[in-house]
């Protein structure tokens, strides 16, 4: 199977309800569709994602599946989920790679998370 099989998008969503800017705290929501566009079921095993904050500092994230499920999805079907960043600057990029099992063929294979941009709105006074 080609991991170019695996589709995934991202939309990033500023949550200025739940920011402070006098705290230096901004928080985003992203959501994550991942498409199985290959004849095989896989299995969404493990994340890692390296988030890049404002002045360049990074941190990485790594754990098994995502938002406590290691989803199983069937050829043709999607699967979509929500979380979140906080970060400490109104802008950063988020980027990374799912750890997926192909439950034909018992190989695992890597699919990139390809970066997004984390960015308060501009807003006009």
């Amino acid at each position: 199977m080609s991991d170019l099989a695996i589709k995934v998008s991202v939309v990033p969503d500023y949550r200025a309800d739940e920011s402070n800017d006098g705290e230096s705290r901004y928080v985003f929501s992203y959501t994550v569709t991942l498409q199985n566009q290959s004849p095989h079921s896989v299995q969404l095993m493990a994340r890692y994602w390296k988030i890049t904050q404002g002045g360049g500092e990074y941190q990485e994230v790594r754990g098994k599946g995502v938002v406590g499920q290691q989803p199983l999805i069937g050829p043709g079907q999607s699967f979509r989920y929500t979380s979140r960043a906080i970060l400490q600057t109104p802008v950063g990029v988020m980027e990374g790679a799912y750890t997926l099992l192909d439950t034909s063929t018992q190989r695992v294979f890597e699919v990139a998370i390809n970066p997004f941009r984390l960015a308060v709105p501009l807003q006009l006074h």
